[in-house]
């Protein structure tokens, strides 16, 4: 157990924090499973084949994802000192998948160069502070718009997973893009555990039980 006032609880500031090691555990898992799909959905985006129809290995990606996401999010532990789990995001993955189907001649070698210089230049740009200048440049009702924003795409993607939403193909001759369930109606599986995995969360964290959001999760999945 972390007693308070011992080396690790000091290091990592637990107590400060006016947390305990129980809650930590129970973020963590918390956190594990609410971005364990990036393991699957990242290969899934990235799966297109380029101009000369190379794809990249499901498999490798996935390890790749896992891997780095492992050990962004130790390092961001034991040397940052934060409990912020790191892995990679479904902006730029989307960006350079569509980049890659959209324009000819433009290989998977091509797109991770640019992917890596993309990533040396906010390298320099944190390094420099400016990165830091222009993020408090952003007025805040922006910030609140871009995570307000981000927050709906989130819980969109999850809708459709649950069959709330389906997309409605462009041969239907409609100017709306998505529909309610399957021709209007909710029905299948993943509809009825969505449904009962939100009302058991709301339910305990509304009796406020411990780790409500975590026992949601897994009786759910």
């Amino acid at each position: 157990m972390l007693k308070q006032g011992s080396a690790l609880d000091r290091y990592f500031r637990v107590t400060e924090r006016g947390s305990n090691l129980s809650r930590e555990i129970r973020g963590g898992f918390a956190t594990f499973f609410a971005m364990s799909y990036i393991v699957v959905l990242n290969p899934l985006i990235l799966s297109g084949p380029d101009s000369n129809g190379t794809t990249l290995g499901f498999t490798a990606v996935a390890a790749v994802t896992a891997f780095v996401a492992g050990l962004l999010t130790i390092l961001m532990g034991a040397w940052g000192r934060h409990p912020f789990a790191l892995a990679t995001g479904l902006g730029v993955n989307a960006f350079v998948a569509v980049t890659v189907a959209t324009n000819p001649g433009l290989t998977w070698p091509d797109m991770m160069g640019l992917v890596v210089l993309s990533g040396l230049t906010m390298l320099i740009l944190v390094l420099t502070g400016f990165r830091t200048a222009v993020f408090k440049a952003v007025p805040d009702g922006l910030k609140t718009a871009i995570v307000v924003g981000i927050g709906l795409f989130i819980a969109l993607i999850g809708l459709v997973n649950a069959g709330f939403v389906r997309r409605i193909p462009d041969v239907a001759g409609t100017t709306v893009p998505v529909g309610l369930g399957f021709e209007g109606k909710l029905l299948g599986w993943p509809t009825a555990v969505f449904v009962f995995g939100l009302i058991l969360t709301i339910a305990l964290v509304v009796r406020k039980v411990k780790g409500a959001i975590l026992i949601g999760i897994i009786t759910s999945t």
